[in-house]
């Protein structure tokens, strides 16, 4: 049984594998979620940015290609 636990890994270094980990999957997280929400965000967001300019477009004039 001694053979199955971790080999020369002391309780020091496990604890900051755990945290590096921790910080892995966090990141990990927080740029799925940045890319979903730039993913779903962009296209709105050019819209409202044109929707507020100056000549004031009506949102038929933003979408359409000509």
């Amino acid at each position: 049984m001694d053979s199955l636990k971790g080999k020369g890994k002391g309780s020091k270094g496990a604890s900051s594998s755990s945290k590096l980990d921790l910080v892995k999957e966090w990141t990990n997280w927080s740029l799925k979620k940045a890319k979903v929400a730039t993913h779903y965000g962009f296209i709105p967001l050019i819209i409202v940015i044109g929707m507020n300019s100056d000549p004031k477009p009506h949102l038929f004039q933003l979408l359409s290609p000509v």
